[in-house]
């Protein structure tokens, strides 16, 4: 396991080894979703992208 700081309120959020990049995760403390990525072999999280509406286009 490893742990990796939220972006919105620096919560530790735990991560383990088979988690791909790509993958959400989400905050326990305030609910933020972020996208894991492995960066040079270590853990980081970016922001998850905004699901948008296509409205059918």
């Amino acid at each position: 396991m490893s742990a990796v700081k939220c972006l919105t309120c620096n919560a530790e959020v735990e991560v383990d080894q088979q988690t791909v990049t790509g993958e959400i995760v989400e905050c326990q403390e305030c609910g933020q979703e972020h996208e894991f990525q492995w960066i040079n072999e270590q853990p980081n999280l970016v922001f998850a992208p905004e699901v948008e509406e296509d409205w059918g286009e």
